[in-house]
């Protein structure tokens, strides 16, 4: 496919993901303006992204961060500068490749990861925005916290001089409705932000509950599939 039809495509999926944003806010009696699309852009190429930005996408998340350094390089070398979300589980030891690109780290679920990063972003000349990941069934083995290592793992992200403590991020179980792990992830968000009044980010919902999210008060969505299409793993 030529560049121009893939920015054709591109642009087509994106009003229509913008229109079910902006449906969705209506009916939560939201304004539009409250909710940041997040394009997940894993195993889609530096191209898409810089595509994906000059249609106006300023936010774009990626889980690897062997995939992810190379493609922000490319994407910075054609002059493009989306706000890199780093929404994958993370190893303590890529936490210093990771803050040279990264914006924000959506997935923190540990002091010591909280730690390592702290400690890496160290070289960035400003505060990095972090995000505590729940885990809403509580299979911390899939990554999030449970029980009370959200307010440890928060309060060791807001007591570090080099990172931002912005708010919490969950993947709905595929078990669960999604308007019931929402509504849960919501009501720990509250309770954050009387500890900690500027967490008010709530990243949640991807391409097949996003209403269910905004619904229940997400400020953040992360759009792969509907946004970009169906993932070819062998790229």
């Amino acid at each position: 496919m030529t560049d121009a039809g893939r920015r054709s495509e591109l642009a087509a999926a994106l009003a229509q993901v913008h229109e079910r944003i902006e449906r969705a806010c209506t009916a939560a009696g939201r304004p539009a303006s409250e909710v940041t699309l997040v394009a997940v852009t894993k195993t889609y190429p530096a191209s898409d992204v810089v595509l994906l930005a000059g249609l106006g996408v300023t936010d774009v998340g990626e889980n690897r961060d062997q995939e992810a350094a190379p493609k922000a390089a490319l994407v910075r070398a054609e002059g493009a500068t989306p706000r890199w979300h780093f929404i994958g589980q993370l190893q303590r030891n890529k936490t210093r490749s990771v803050v040279q690109y990264a914006d924000v780290v959506e997935s923190v679920d540990s002091v010591r990861l909280a730690e390592a990063l702290a400690r890496a972003a160290v070289s960035r000349g400003a505060p990095l925005d972090v995000l505590v990941q729940v885990s809403i069934d509580g299979d911390v083995a899939r990554g999030g916290v449970a029980g009370d290592d959200l307010w440890r793992v928060s309060d060791s992200v807001a007591a570090a001089d080099t990172l931002r403590l912005g708010g919490v991020m969950a993947v709905a179980p595929v078990d669960w409705d999604p308007d019931r792990a929402f509504e849960l992830l919501h009501g720990l968000s509250e309770r954050l932000v009387k500890l900690h009044p500027s967490a008010t980010a709530v990243s949640a919902g991807m391409s097949g509950d996003l209403e269910a999210a905004v619904r229940h008060g997400a400020t953040h969505v992360r759009i792969g599939t509907s946004l970009l299409g169906m993932r070819n793993l062998l790229r």
